[in-house]
């Protein structure tokens, strides 16, 4: 029986033929089908996420597709014979929904459908195909895709799933298109699709004709981890990682927790840098990425409270204190979500929080070849912490802090080109969120791969004489902040709050914010209070309501913020942080430090008396 594995990269079974007797003409009669709106079809940062028993209602995920369609065409994007890439992170009802949005393209005019094997392109991957499959092939650059994912949040039939359109530039739909796409969703009376048209096998590569004449359509299968993989070896020096491989003291563990990394991470780790199959944890993609019965839960998400097993073998438990292990835990060990946009990084008893990551990518960026002559910008989301503005600062960098969502940095990826012609191009470009996303300028997408491979150009290129001792993860980040100070950093969430409490919650915060400032705090004073509003520089717009802002006079601050990517409630996003100068006290537990900060920003939100929660569900 092939694995899961397998099924990914292709199986070598005989390629799957067109039912006898199929006509063209047949399949791709187009029916119309009458519906009716659903409520609260509003896709938000991070696509339309809902349980999965929603999606599977009648009409519910058709009626969204049509309406993406219809706000396509609205928009000014030619869809008539034009190609769109559908694939997804291999949850739960991934493969009917990958069915069901191919009959509904054709019957929209959709020229060609590219999806990965077995329906699988992890997000990253998926913008990699967007920006270059069709690169130097006349007409055939896709005008954008669908992404069936729920990123990290739990998959199966009682849990999530979700849905995103990516536009021309392998990046989120803009505010402006996915407003279209609510408006659509709130008018609908019917979908279009052609019921004719086989399911078609994903399990291996393969190209399926299955419109002619006037109605050319077809659907084109290929390899999901290439285009990615090439992408990468553009950006990286893989020969040098792989030598950092040979090193007799360096050790390595990655844990992809069942989600869609699985092929990259063996196709990457194991074929090109030659780790063992062993260090490849968790890497056959599960629908339910392994389910309740596994340590994480069937939770994909690589946080020190998830990603039981990788924190665990790296000496750590989940507050990211050391722990006693049976054996020494490798030198590096990195972890996915299950879509493969996150990241999680971390060495010998050691985890490096996604805010000190970037900083320290970004301050060595020089040692990967796609940066070698420097950054032309960098950015962070407005509750990352300052980290990344001290580089940014001390090596002359252009730098932004913008609200929560990958589609925000997307404009400044795309300055000073043909669709911002006007504006400074920043592009070579590095951008990260405290939410364990981090990604560069190749694609429009944080990019989970990307991460790990710029932690191991460091560490090789920190470690050129074998002969010396390895420089670990913890060497690296106890430079930076002997070089730059360390911003002592943790978030809270408080996931499944009722939605009015939440609401009401933050209302009272900001009606109080004008009265608190000059207020002390014991060794705090809060010197500015404000909702963070973003205006982009590119292309003018205006982000308003992005998040609940306290900023101490020594610079110091803690973050208020209503999460987009939960399906269920709300969920309540507490970032702390305070800045520690290089000749202060480096070495600290970074949950210690901020646990004053903590209490300040539980009395001024009450949270406690609005929630009832006298504890955070996790704690990064």
């Amino acid at each position: 029986m092939s694995s899961a594995l397998e099924k990914c990269l292709g199986s070598k079974n005989a390629p799957f033929q067109l039912p006898e007797g199929y006509i063209a003409a047949e399949g791709m009669n187009v029916t119309k089908v009458a519906t009716k709106p659903f409520d609260g079809q509003k896709p938000g940062t991070s696509g339309l996420r809902k349980k999965t028993k929603v999606f599977m209602e009648d009409n519910y995920l058709q009626n969204f597709i049509q309406s993406v369609f219809d706000a396509l065409e609205a928009s000014g994007t030619p869809l008539k014979g034009s190609t769109l890439v559908v694939s997804g992170d291999g949850r739960f009802y991934n493969k009917e929904a990958i069915q069901i949005v191919i009959k509904m393209a054709a019957a929209n005019g959709v020229g060609r459908v590219w999806c990965g094997t077995s329906g699988l392109l992890s997000t990253p991957a998926l913008s990699a195909v967007i920006r270059t499959r069709g690169r130097g092939l006349e007409g055939m650059s896709p005008v954008g895709g669908f992404i069936l994912s729920a990123s990290h949040n739990p998959g199966g039939i009682d849990e999530d799933f979700g849905i995103k359109y990516n536009c021309e530039n392998g990046g989120p739909a803009p505010e402006k298109v996915t407003d279209l796409i609510f408006s659509r969703t709130k008018e609908i009376t019917e979908y279009k699709i052609c019921q004719g048209i086989p399911d078609i096998d994903m399990s291996q590569p393969g190209s399926y004709v299955l419109g002619a004449g006037a109605t050319p359509f077809k659907v084109e299968v290929f390899d999901a981890t290439e285009d990615h993989v090439a992408l990468l070896r553009q950006v990286f020096d893989f020969g040098a990682i792989k030598k950092l491989f040979s090193r007799p003291d360096f050790s390595f563990c990655y844990d992809s927790m069942h989600g869609v990394q699985g092929p990259y991470a063996r196709r990457i780790f194991v074929d090109e840098f030659g780790a063992k199959m062993a260090d490849v944890m968790n890497s056959d993609p599960k629908e339910d990425f392994g389910g309740h019965s596994t340590p994480s839960h069937g939770h994909a998400d690589p946080n020190l409270t998830h990603a039981v097993e990788l924190v665990a073998k790296m000496g750590l438990n989940k507050m990211g204190l050391p722990i006693e292990t049976a054996q020494e835990p490798p030198s590096f060990g990195a972890a996915a979500d299950g879509d493969a946009d996150r990241n999680m990084i971390m060495g010998n008893r050691f985890f490096c929080s996604p805010s000190d990551s970037l900083a320290v990518i970004v301050a060595n960026a020089t040692c990967i070849p796609y940066y070698s002559k420097g950054l032309a910008g960098c950015a962070r989301s407005m509750p990352t912490s300052c980290a990344l503005d001290l580089v940014a600062a001390k090596l002359g960098i252009p730098y932004f802090e913008v609200p929560t969502g990958w589609k925000f940095f997307g404009n400044l990826m795309d300055s000073g080109s043909a669709a911002f012609p006007k504006t400074p191009k920043y592009t070579p470009f590095i951008c990260g969120e405290e939410s364990f996303g981090t990604g560069g300028d190749h694609v429009r997408e944080k990019d989970g791969m990307w991460a790990v491979l710029a932690w191991l150009q460091i560490l090789a290129a920190k470690n050129p004489d074998p002969s010396k001792p390895l420089v670990g993860v913890a060497d690296v980040c106890m430079q930076h902040w002997k070089e730059y100070g360390r911003n002592y950093y943790a978030r809270y969430d408080y996931e499944g709050v009722e939605k009015k409490a939440a609401d009401d919650m933050f209302a009272a915060m900001v009606a109080a914010q004008s009265c608190l400032i000059g207020k002390k705090f014991g060794d705090f004073t809060i010197g500015k209070a404000d909702m963070f509003a973003y205006n982009d520089s590119v292309d003018g717009s205006v982000s308003k309501n992005q998040g609940i802002r306290f900023i101490f006079e020594d610079g110091s601050r803690f973050v208020f913020r209503l999460s987009g990517t939960g399906v269920a409630g709300a969920t309540i996003r507490m970032y702390l942080e305070k800045y520690e100068p290089p000749s202060g006290k480096l070495d600290l537990h970074a949950f210690d430090v901020i646990k004053p900060i903590a209490d300040i920003a539980l009395e001024v939100s009450d949270l406690t008396k609005f929630t009832g929660r006298t504890e955070p569900t996790v704690i990064t």
